[in-house]
């Protein structure tokens, strides 16, 4: 059970995580087109978020693995995501109003409406890993297990979000959708952690 929900998290999170990346392009596409200088904005804040959350989740599983910081998680990214819905505009406009050119407006925007939240999504991958490894000889092929499951999700986000996403729902439907996910994800933990006492971090075969 513990380790299926922490599967099943992992995989929502890439799920999430190249959503919002691919409806970046939609949101910035208004002030700023929907260039090869956009693309390369939002590619490069999503890359340098992740590579931050790896390695801040990283340090913050060494110290005792908690699977209420690992709830916590999911709970800030979801916070993290309402700017995206309730000010990306007022964001996209003060800075087009000092910025025109699109290359450097769009990366402004693209950090200050992504890169916290991604940043935090970035930290579940290793955090995961942590709270399944029993052993040194068992966190290479737990390592892999995660992100095999972790870059599926990110491939049918991707997926999802280009070929039908954003053909049925408006941006923020979609928004909402991946927030109200990251809530549940958090959520399920937290009441997995009273449900199961076993559940404290030092990995399980279950």
């Amino acid at each position: 059970m513990i380790r299926a929900t922490i599967m099943l998290v992992a995989f929502i999170n890439g799920f999430a995580i190249m959503s919002v990346e691919l409806l970046g392009g939609r949101v910035l596409s208004p002030y700023f087109g929907s260039s090869v200088y956009v693309w390369g904005s939002i590619i490069t804040v999503f890359m340098l978020s992740l590579s931050l959350g790896y390695l801040w989740g990283g340090k913050l599983s060494l110290r005792r693995p908690s699977p209420r910081l690992y709830a916590g998680f999911f709970f800030l990214a979801a916070l993290l995501c309402l700017p995206i819905i309730f000010f990306a505009d007022q964001t996209m406009s003060a800075i087009f109003r000092q910025v025109q050119d699109p290359r450097y407006g769009s990366l402004l925007t693209a950090i200050f409406l992504y890169f916290l939240p991604i940043c935090v999504m970035g930290m579940v991958s290793p955090y995961s890993i942590r709270l399944l490894v029993r052993s040194e000889q068992h966190s290479g092929r737990m390592a892999g297990l995660l992100y095999f499951v972790s870059t599926v999700g990110s491939a049918l986000g991707t997926l999802a979000t280009s070929f039908y996403f954003v053909l049925w729902f408006e941006i923020n439907t979609v928004m909402w959708g991946i927030v109200i996910a990251l809530l549940l994800c958090g959520s399920w933990i937290l009441l997995l952690s009273r449900l199961v006492p076993g559940f404290r971090g030092e990995g399980h075969h279950d």
